[in-house]
């Protein structure tokens, strides 16, 4: 059994980067809030479920290229949509599978893939401090690439 993340984000933002959880469960809570959460790491399992109860919130995922997002179990009320520009083309391949259950109501899910995840977790003050823990000890960064990091 995977161990489950709780992320309650209230008139916050909080962002979860890198290599920051090896959880295969998450549950987001957050009202006019937002939330960033990375899982390209490859310490995260293939299948990841991710229930959410949101109120005027976004949420960010970054996710590998190949990343298949089911949001069939997810319950929208009033307005609200995910943003997946690459949605279509990822139906068939063989990647990591996320599935997004729960309600949204007046909130946005926005998924952000390969360069684009990249840029968004470059533009952060994790991926700084990160560079400069890099520049002090001489290791590599795994803010903008999680991989990196991994060793197998």
């Amino acid at each position: 059994m995977t161990s489950t993340e709780r992320i309650h984000s209230d008139h916050t933002s909080i962002k979860h980067l890198g290599n920051w959880t090896d959880a295969g469960h998450f549950e987001i809570k957050a009202r006019s809030g937002a939330t960033v959460l990375d899982l390209r790491s490859p310490d995260l399992p293939d299948d990841i479920e991710i229930h959410l109860d949101l109120d005027r919130a976004m949420v960010k995922l970054l996710v590998a290229d190949d990343t298949a997002i089911d949001h069939w179990d997810l319950s929208w009320t009033d307005r609200g949509r995910i943003k997946d520009s690459a949605a279509s083309s990822t139906g068939d391949k063989a990647g990591r599978r996320i599935r997004l259950s729960g309600s949204a109501t007046n909130s946005e899910i926005r998924v952000h893939r390969g360069g684009i995840a990249l840029l968004s977790a470059m533009f952060s003050r994790a991926y700084v401090q990160d560079l400069r823990r890099v520049h002090r000890f001489g290791c590599v960064p795994t803010i903008d690439d999680p991989t990196r990091g991994h060793r197998s």
